[in-house]
This record gives structure tokens, sequence and C-alpha cells, in this order.
């Protein structure tokens, strides 16, 4: 009984080693640094949304390069404007900051068309409000801290080795984009 039981023991370690080998070597085909994200996304009343209260299109851009195995940073930036014609201002934001990426590809095995990516940002959002020439009315602004942190769980297609589909749903900034792969 222990010739058997040890048999398996090994049979079951070699086979979780082979695996492990496999992972490792999926692991170093496949980068997720070097990208260009370009997109476009809406976002609610959250974050640096906070200043408007309504859910607005927006302009991301970001570039992530790899700091450690399926681990990403990429400083990014982001706008939208907001044109509110009852108050006559005009208000325009930029958050810009820095998004934290964990693949999780060997994780759920997938296929490497695909990837899968939880992702923490923090940042800070530059803001710009101007009232209307002639304006005498009220010009309250609300004021809303322009430090933020953002949660994002996302995926991308890859159509080929250079370019990608992406999308992205976060606590700030929901998207859809195309990422750009430098090999």
């Amino acid at each position: 009984m222990k010739i058997i039981t040890t048999f398996l023991l090994l049979f079951f370690a070699l086979l979780n080693l082979n695996g492990f080998a496999q992972r490792i070597y999926y692991s170093e085909l496949e980068k997720h640094g070097n990208v260009l994200n370009v997109g476009i996304g809406v976002g609610g009343y959250t974050g640096y949304y906070g200043l408007s209260g309504h859910t607005l299109p927006v302009f991301n851009i970001n570039y992530e390069f790899d700091v450690l195995n399926d681990v990403t940073l990429a400083p990014f930036a982001s706008i939208y404007s907001y044109r509110d014609e009852i108050k006559h201002y005009r208000e325009t934001i930029i958050p810009v900051g820095i998004k934290g990426s964990v693949y999780f590809d060997q994780l759920f095995n997938t296929n490497t068309k695909w990837d899968i990516y939880l992702a923490g940002s923090v940042g800070y959002s530059i803001t710009n409000a101007s009232w209307d020439q002639g304006y005498s009315g009220e010009t309250y602004y609300q004021d809303v801290s322009p430090l933020f942190l953002d949660l994002h769980l996302g995926t991308e297609y890859h159509i080929s080795n250079r370019i990608g589909i992406l999308l992205e749903l976060s606590t700030g900034v929901s998207t859809i984009g195309l990422a750009f792969h430098r090999l």
C-alpha cells in the first residue's frame, strides 16, 4: 500500500511540476506591457465625476509597461467636459494618475486570445470651471476632492499580435477601446 501511495504522490507531483513549467513558459510568451490603450468611456456620479453629477462621455489613454510577471503599471490621462446651460458654466476635468493591473490568464487558463485583469488606479483631477461672459448669477462651484481611487475589472480580446479590443468596467470610468501592442 505504501508503494502505491508513494507512486501516486510522485505521479501527481510530476503532473503538477509539468503544469508549473507550462505556466512559466506561457507567461514568458505573453507579456502584458508595452501596450498603448485608447478608449471612450462613460462614468457615473462617483470619483472625479462628483463635480458634475452626470454620466458623461470620457476619452481615456494609458500606456502599460511590465513590472512583474502578470503585473503592469500604466500612467493615464482622461478628459471630459460638461456644459450646464441652466447655471451658465462649463467645466473641464482632466484626471491623471497611475493604474496597476494584475492579469489572471494563467489562473483561469484562458485562450491566448484573451486577457482578464483586475486593476486599481489612483490619481488627481485637474479641474477648470468657467461661467459665461456677462453671467451675474450665483457662481457656487461644488467642492469635491481632486484625489480619487478606482477599481477596474477588464478583459481584452487580441484580434492580432498587435491589436486588441478591450472592455473595462470600473467604479470611475467604464471603457471600451483599442489596445496597440508593441512587440
